[in-house]
């Protein structure tokens, strides 16, 4: 399968699909995210991770896909536009289709605090980077390099799209490594398996016109309050999907 490494993935989806405005109806945001709802009621999130979102829908008409607060409209804008379009009827969590126990270094870059208690639960080893959230569990930002280097998974959140840490992190990992794309950002799409390592993206769909969704964010919640809403879905290429129980 070909690899874009010479495009990073909103660049690669904006070349392809574009980013028509007139199919907006409504642009929502909050303290922690940013939801599109088209036309057609899919609806599309994406964090903020701190970044002030405008939400007159004019104002990306001249859009600057080197601008975070662009980029992260422009993901939203993504996952509500591909996120439906594909075969997801598999639904579940990372833990339901992945066997951790398989692996002997596993790295999580994006604090998932619900994904980590499973983890300790099963008593499996993990190292844990963010550069945003203060936390007890973290290993500091200047070793991330050397534990990717010799990980084997990597958990990797969908974030790292919008603020450009993706290929960073990609480009350190060996070839025997396998990486899962996790969280409500995550743009569910062929063109995001084709770069290199990534098995299964995890992230969700909403019923189309759901307002409820849109009223959480608008209201500052998190994912924990507007993904039960949601459906978790599993993304991946054929031959794994066929393999998934």
């Amino acid at each position: 399968m070909k690899n874009h490494n010479n495009l990073e993935p909103l660049e690669l989806l904006l070349k392809k699909y574009n980013f028509d405005l007139r199919k907006i109806k409504k642009l929502t945001t909050g303290l922690k995210y940013t939801a599109i709802l088209l036309k057609n009621g899919n609806i599309g999130v994406c964090a903020n991770l701190g970044y002030k979102i405008n939400t007159e829908i004019n104002n990306y008409s001249n859009l600057n896909p080197q601008d975070f607060p662009h980029r992260i409209v422009l993901n939203a804008y993504f996952n509500a536009l591909l996120n439906y379009s594909n075969k997801l009827d598999k639904t579940g969590d990372l833990f339901d289709v992945v066997n951790f126990q398989e692996f002997k270094n596993i790295v999580m870059v994006g604090l998932f605090k619900p994904t980590i208690e499973k983890f300790q639960e099963d008593n499996i080893p993990i190292t844990v980077f963010d550069y945003k959230k203060p936390d007890s569990i973290l290993t500091s930002m200047s070793e991330q390099k050397h534990f990717l280097k010799k990980a084997d998974a990597v958990i990797l959140t969908s974030t790292s799209i919008f603020n450009l840490t993706f290929f960073d992190i990609i480009n350190e990992i060996n070839e025997d490594c396998s990486i899962y794309m996790l969280g409500p950002s995550s743009i569910m799409t062929q063109e995001i398996l084709q770069y290199r390592n990534i098995k299964m993206i995890f992230g969700a769909t909403f019923k189309k016109f759901d307002n409820r969704v849109l009223k959480v964010i608008q209201n500052d919640g998190g994912t924990r309050k507007f993904l039960k809403f949601g459906k978790k879905q599993i993304f991946t290429n054929s031959e794994i999907y066929e393999n998934l129980s």
